[in-house]
Protein backbone atom coordinates (compact mmCIF):
# COMPACT_ATOMS: atom_id res chain seq x y z
CA UNK A 1 0.00 0.00 0.00
CA UNK A 2 1.33 3.70 -0.87
CA UNK A 3 -0.19 7.01 0.03
CA UNK A 4 -0.04 9.53 -2.73
CA UNK A 5 -1.70 12.57 -3.43
CA UNK A 6 -5.10 11.95 -5.68
CA UNK A 7 -5.52 13.51 -9.24
CA UNK A 8 -8.47 14.31 -10.97
CA UNK A 9 -8.16 11.29 -12.50
CA UNK A 10 -9.29 9.32 -9.10
CA UNK A 11 -12.12 11.59 -9.02
CA UNK A 12 -14.75 8.92 -10.17
CA UNK A 13 -12.75 6.18 -7.85
CA UNK A 14 -13.58 8.27 -5.39
CA UNK A 15 -17.26 8.66 -5.78
CA UNK A 16 -17.31 4.26 -6.31
CA UNK A 17 -15.51 4.77 -2.32
CA UNK A 18 -18.49 6.83 -1.23
CA UNK A 19 -21.31 4.86 -3.02
CA UNK A 20 -19.93 1.87 -1.53
CA UNK A 21 -19.92 2.97 1.89
CA UNK A 22 -23.25 4.83 1.13
CA UNK A 23 -24.57 1.07 0.79
CA UNK A 24 -22.63 -0.12 3.52
CA UNK A 25 -23.94 2.18 6.11
CA UNK A 26 -27.32 1.88 4.73
CA UNK A 27 -27.34 -1.99 5.44
CA UNK A 28 -26.22 -1.20 8.66
CA UNK A 29 -29.28 1.28 9.69
CA UNK A 30 -26.64 4.42 10.03
CA UNK A 31 -28.69 7.64 8.74
CA UNK A 32 -25.71 9.47 6.62
CA UNK A 33 -24.94 9.89 3.13
CA UNK A 34 -28.58 8.78 1.87
CA UNK A 35 -28.98 11.14 -0.35
CA UNK A 36 -27.96 10.45 -3.12
CA UNK A 37 -28.21 14.44 -4.91
CA UNK A 38 -25.35 15.35 -2.24
CA UNK A 39 -23.13 13.12 -4.73
CA UNK A 40 -22.68 15.78 -7.37
CA UNK A 41 -21.62 18.39 -4.65
CA UNK A 42 -19.38 16.48 -2.95
CA UNK A 43 -17.96 15.35 -6.31
CA UNK A 44 -17.11 18.59 -6.95
CA UNK A 45 -15.65 19.65 -3.48
CA UNK A 46 -13.48 16.40 -3.86
CA UNK A 47 -12.23 18.15 -6.74
CA UNK A 48 -11.33 21.60 -5.41
CA UNK A 49 -9.44 19.58 -2.89
CA UNK A 50 -7.54 17.56 -5.32
CA UNK A 51 -6.50 20.73 -7.20
CA UNK A 52 -5.55 22.33 -3.35
CA UNK A 53 -3.49 19.48 -2.76
CA UNK A 54 -5.51 18.72 -0.26
CA UNK A 55 -6.93 15.00 -1.06
CA UNK A 56 -5.02 11.98 -0.29
CA UNK A 57 -5.82 7.81 -1.61
CA UNK A 58 -4.26 4.81 -0.25
CA UNK A 59 -3.60 2.71 -3.35
CA UNK A 60 -2.32 -0.85 -3.64
CA UNK A 61 -2.08 -2.14 -7.40
CA UNK A 62 -5.00 -0.34 -9.56
CA UNK A 63 -6.92 -0.20 -6.59
CA UNK A 64 -7.29 3.03 -4.54
CA UNK A 65 -8.33 1.72 -1.15
CA UNK A 66 -9.12 4.62 1.01
CA UNK A 67 -9.20 8.77 0.74
CA UNK A 68 -8.11 11.25 3.19
CA UNK A 69 -8.92 15.09 2.78
CA UNK A 70 -6.64 17.39 4.91
CA UNK A 71 -9.02 20.47 4.81
CA UNK A 72 -9.36 23.99 6.05
CA UNK A 73 -11.03 24.33 9.76
CA UNK A 74 -14.80 23.96 8.83
CA UNK A 75 -16.22 27.60 10.14
CA UNK A 76 -19.64 26.04 10.79
CA UNK A 77 -17.77 24.01 13.84
CA UNK A 78 -14.68 25.72 14.83
CA UNK A 79 -14.47 28.88 16.72
CA UNK A 80 -11.35 31.17 16.52
CA UNK A 81 -11.13 30.48 20.27
CA UNK A 82 -10.50 26.94 19.26
CA UNK A 83 -7.34 28.26 17.34
CA UNK A 84 -8.16 26.82 14.02
CA UNK A 85 -4.55 27.15 12.83
CA UNK A 86 -3.25 25.13 15.17
CA UNK A 87 -4.81 21.50 13.82
CA UNK A 88 -5.01 19.42 10.44
CA UNK A 89 -8.70 19.27 10.24
CA UNK A 90 -10.08 15.55 8.11
CA UNK A 91 -12.70 15.19 6.03
CA UNK A 92 -14.12 12.49 3.50
CA UNK A 93 -12.23 9.87 5.10
CA UNK A 94 -13.42 7.00 3.52
CA UNK A 95 -12.02 3.31 2.92
CA UNK A 96 -13.19 0.90 0.91
CA UNK A 97 -14.54 -2.98 2.18
CA UNK A 98 -12.04 -4.77 0.53
CA UNK A 99 -9.86 -3.40 3.16
CA UNK A 100 -12.12 -4.07 6.03
CA UNK A 101 -9.93 -5.41 8.95
CA UNK A 102 -6.76 -3.64 7.97
CA UNK A 103 -7.17 -0.81 10.23
CA UNK A 104 -6.42 1.62 7.58
CA UNK A 105 -8.84 4.08 8.42
CA UNK A 106 -6.83 4.55 11.68
CA UNK A 107 -3.58 4.13 10.04
CA UNK A 108 -4.93 7.04 8.13
CA UNK A 109 -5.59 8.96 10.94
CA UNK A 110 -2.22 8.39 12.33
CA UNK A 111 -0.62 9.70 8.79
CA UNK A 112 -2.56 12.67 9.67
CA UNK A 113 -0.46 13.43 12.37
CA UNK A 114 2.39 12.66 11.03
CA UNK A 115 1.93 15.42 8.34
CA UNK A 116 0.12 17.89 11.26
CA UNK A 117 3.62 17.57 13.03
CA UNK A 118 5.44 17.96 9.63
CA UNK A 119 3.26 21.38 9.63
CA UNK A 120 4.12 22.65 13.18
CA UNK A 121 0.65 22.01 14.36
CA UNK A 122 -0.53 20.07 17.89
CA UNK A 123 -3.67 18.71 16.89
CA UNK A 124 -6.06 16.49 14.47
CA UNK A 125 -9.04 17.62 14.29
CA UNK A 126 -12.61 15.94 12.44
CA UNK A 127 -16.40 16.38 12.75
CA UNK A 128 -18.88 13.85 11.66
CA UNK A 129 -22.34 13.18 11.66
CA UNK A 130 -24.21 13.89 14.87
CA UNK A 131 -26.30 10.56 14.44
CA UNK A 132 -23.62 8.16 13.69
CA UNK A 133 -22.67 7.13 17.01
CA UNK A 134 -20.53 4.09 15.89
CA UNK A 135 -18.02 6.30 13.90
CA UNK A 136 -17.85 8.59 16.76
CA UNK A 137 -16.92 5.38 18.74
CA UNK A 138 -14.57 4.22 16.24
CA UNK A 139 -12.81 7.98 16.85
CA UNK A 140 -13.02 7.50 20.06
CA UNK A 141 -11.68 4.08 20.12
CA UNK A 142 -8.65 6.36 18.10
CA UNK A 143 -7.80 8.70 20.86
CA UNK A 144 -9.81 11.26 19.83
CA UNK A 145 -11.69 13.17 22.82
CA UNK A 146 -15.28 14.69 22.06
CA UNK A 147 -14.86 18.27 22.32
CA UNK A 148 -18.70 19.26 21.25
CA UNK A 149 -21.52 18.78 19.01
CA UNK A 150 -22.42 21.40 17.14
CA UNK A 151 -26.21 21.63 15.37
CA UNK A 152 -26.37 24.19 12.77
CA UNK A 153 -29.72 23.88 11.03
CA UNK A 154 -28.42 23.36 7.34
CA UNK A 155 -25.75 20.46 8.50
CA UNK A 156 -25.91 17.20 9.71
CA UNK A 157 -22.17 16.85 10.73
CA UNK A 158 -21.54 18.12 14.35
CA UNK A 159 -19.88 16.23 16.09
CA UNK A 160 -16.52 17.48 17.10
CA UNK A 161 -13.18 15.27 18.16
CA UNK A 162 -9.64 15.96 18.20
CA UNK A 163 -6.52 14.20 19.59
CA UNK A 164 -2.76 15.34 19.90
CA UNK A 165 -1.06 14.98 16.68
CA UNK A 166 1.95 12.89 18.24
CA UNK A 167 -0.88 10.27 19.18
CA UNK A 168 0.30 7.06 17.02
CA UNK A 169 -2.08 4.00 17.34
CA UNK A 170 -1.05 1.90 14.49
CA UNK A 171 3.25 2.38 14.52
CA UNK A 172 3.63 -0.22 12.51
CA UNK A 173 1.72 1.29 9.71
CA UNK A 174 3.17 1.18 6.07
CA UNK A 175 1.34 4.82 5.93
CA UNK A 176 3.78 6.19 8.34
CA UNK A 177 6.46 5.04 6.11
CA UNK A 178 5.28 6.37 3.08
CA UNK A 179 4.56 9.93 4.97
CA UNK A 180 7.25 11.64 3.47
CA UNK A 181 5.55 11.64 -0.12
Amino acid sequence: MIIRAATTNDAAALMDLRIEAEQWLDEAGIDQWRNPETRAPALAKWRTDIAAGRTWVVQEGKAILATITLAPPDTDFWRRSDRPEEAVYVAKLITSRAAKGQRLGGQLLDWAGHRAQEQGKVWVRLDCWRSNFALQDFYIGEGFEHVRTEAPAHRLSGWLGQRAATVVRHPDSALLRDAGQ
